[in-house]
């Protein structure tokens, strides 16, 4: 896609501010948009839609400073690959190419980088809101805007919208050479993640939770040169080489995207792993983007529903990603392996990118190191609806961790402020959508109206 120009991006901003405005008397506001990596499964209102959908541009990226100016629905795959011809990438660039920079900002985007640089809203510089009003606070660390800049964090999108961002930019090298090392004991694997995570020797850090006994401590390193180069874009399967692997190496635009071919494994639910399956669809629809189509499909068709439930039985989906600080990592791993039990389980370890800072609405101990836990699939169920998410939200209160919000979440009203301090978010919500034409976040991100 294209760059656009300032000019023309200014036209568009203009033209939006001033539909938005015109329907000031319409009541609720929601987002229009084509794409979207939210699990949540909620009931259809009549709202105004605002459409955001060409707010999809790169706009400048600046080599000598090291940042990138981008509309808030521009995709992570193609902010890359605008950056990659300068040898520069975004700080923290999330696993998935359908990922928009405003979606990262306004909800918690991680990667294997995060232990260096934390989290994607820590690398961001600067912010255009849109608000629900109609105007548009600039908002960066410093200005009369700062608390919106720091609470946009985890806001998902119940403050304003991001119509433009300005992202951090770090230098690359045209390969990565991964190393990835077996574990066979917890407590052993995350003393191991942590020390590699001090040492700072490495550029990437990220490993998988293959079994009980069986885990990898994946590290990646910039390199000029490559011995040998593997694809996973089409026939071979990322996941499937860390155990046969030890050394690997990628061109840096693949290392990026390697989970993207097959949303980390979650392609076996469309039977895209199988090799004939692989071949007839071709490397084009071997991605996040066809497979987030063809679950939102399934999931308004009730036939499939039905045949799904008639061959697997009842389920209850477990979508969820949360941080965990890494004292307590291995005891959320026991508990994960024997009371969920789904395979593989992503970790990522991520760290305060700037102790000194904090944001309010996922506030971390910029002390700690945390480990990000992630695991996408669905369990046999004769419980209630929710049995299983609730122990997992138990459990991490327990240890002192973090859940995202980007999926179903149970927490009581008074459970879930008490995690992302209401106090805070009543001042934002009241200086930046005074009259509520955007729902607050236990609403937005809990109930399923």
């Amino acid at each position: 896609m294209a760059m656009i120009s300032h000019e023309n991006h200014v036209r568009k901003r203009e033209s939006l501010i001033a539909a938005l405005r015109a329907s000031r008397t319409t009541g609720s506001l929601a987002l229009e948009k084509s794409t979207s990596n939210l699990f949540r499964q909620r009931t259809a209102e009549p709202r105004h839609r605002l459409d955001l959908r060409h707010f999809n541009h790169v706009i400048h990226i600046d080599e000598k400073e090291r940042y990138a100016e981008v509309e808030g629905m521009t995709t992570y795959e193609d902010l890359v690959r605008d950056t990659l011809p300068f040898q520069l990438m975004p700080a923290v660039v999330p696993q998935l190419k359908s990922i928009t920079i405003g979606g990262a900002a306004a909800g918690i985007g991680i990667e294997s980088s995060s232990f260096k640089y934390g989290f994607v809203h820590e690398t961001i510089l600067e912010i255009d809101v849109l608000l629900p009003d109609g105007t548009v606070a600039v908002a960066t660390k410093n200005n009369e805007h700062r608390d919106l800049f720091f609470g946009f964090a985890n806001s998902y999108g119940t403050l304003g919208y991001a119509l433009t961002v300005k992202v951090q930019l770090v230098p690359v090298r045209k390969f990565v050479t991964l190393r990835h090392e077996r574990y066979s004991n917890l407590d052993t694997y995350f003393q191991a993640l942590r020390q590699v995570c001090l040492n700072r020797q490495v550029d990437f850090v990220d490993g998988t939770l293959f079994d009980e006994q069986e885990f990898y401590l994946t590290t990646g390193t910039f390199v000029d040169q490559a011995e040998w180069l593997s694809d996973y874009t089409d026939r071979h399967i990322y996941y499937r080489s860390i155990p046969r692997k030890p050394v690997d190496y990628l061109t840096t635009h693949d290392y990026l995207w390697r989970w993207d071919t097959d949303w980390f494994w979650c392609s076996k639910h469309f039977l895209a792993q199988h090799p004939l399956v692989r071949w007839l669809w071709g490397k084009k629809h071997l991605n996040s983007t066809t497979y987030w189509k063809l679950r939102k499909r399934f999931n308004h068709s009730r036939i499939a529903q039905l045949a799904a439930r008639v061959l697997g039985g009842r389920q209850e989906a477990v979508i969820q990603d949360v941080e965990i600080p890494i004292e307590h990592a291995p005891a959320f791993a026991r508990f994960f392996n024997q009371e969920i039990g789904i395979k593989p389980v992503w970790i990522c370890p991520v760290a305060a990118y700037d102790p000194a800072v904090s944001y309010p609405m996922y506030p971390m101990n910029p002390r700690t190191l945390y480990v990000n836990f992630g695991f996408w699939d669905a369990v046999r169920s004769d419980r209630e609806e929710g049995y299983f998410n609730k122990k997992i939200e138990a459990k991490v209160r327990e240890l002192e961790g973090k859940k995202s919000l980007y999926s179903d979440s149970f927490y009581s009203r008074e459970a879930f402020w008490k995690l992302y301090d209401e106090p805070t978010y009543r001042q934002l919500k009241a200086r930046y959508d005074p009259t509520g034409r955007l729902k607050d976040l236990y609403e937005k991100c809990v109930l399923a109206k």
